[in-house]
């Protein structure tokens, strides 16, 4: 299945629109890794347990929002926009969406 950012693929005909598709990812972010998140954070390195938990709830969401285009017949979405944010007490969890338009091209 091709996702795509935007609103149409080059070279190729949308002939049938199925409408909005998402998936959404909330994760918990583990204490200890949150602990030593904070502490590279302080002395200016990345941190790896973040992006590691961003990459798999970008990866969730992504692959729900594409089982839903697939259940609704598309073989593409485009238009896809992922949100990141924080959610829970003290923005304990991570969530990402993404959305986008369900499409089957010619």
């Amino acid at each position: 299945m091709l996702i795509t950012t935007t609103p149409t693929v080059e070279g190729r005909r949308i002939v049938e629109y199925h409408g909005l598709v998402s998936g959404e990812a909330i994760l918990g972010a583990n204490i200890f890794r949150d602990l030593f998140a904070a502490v590279r954070d302080i002395v200016g390195g990345r941190s790896g347990a973040y992006e590691k938990e961003l990459k798999n709830a970008r990866d969730i969401a992504l692959e729900e929002m594409t089982a839903e285009a697939r259940a609704r017949g598309a073989n593409a979405v485009i238009g896809v926009d992922l949100d990141y944010e924080t959610v829970g007490r003290e923005a304990s969890m991570l969530m990402v969406t993404a959305a986008g338009t369900a499409v089957t091209l010619g």
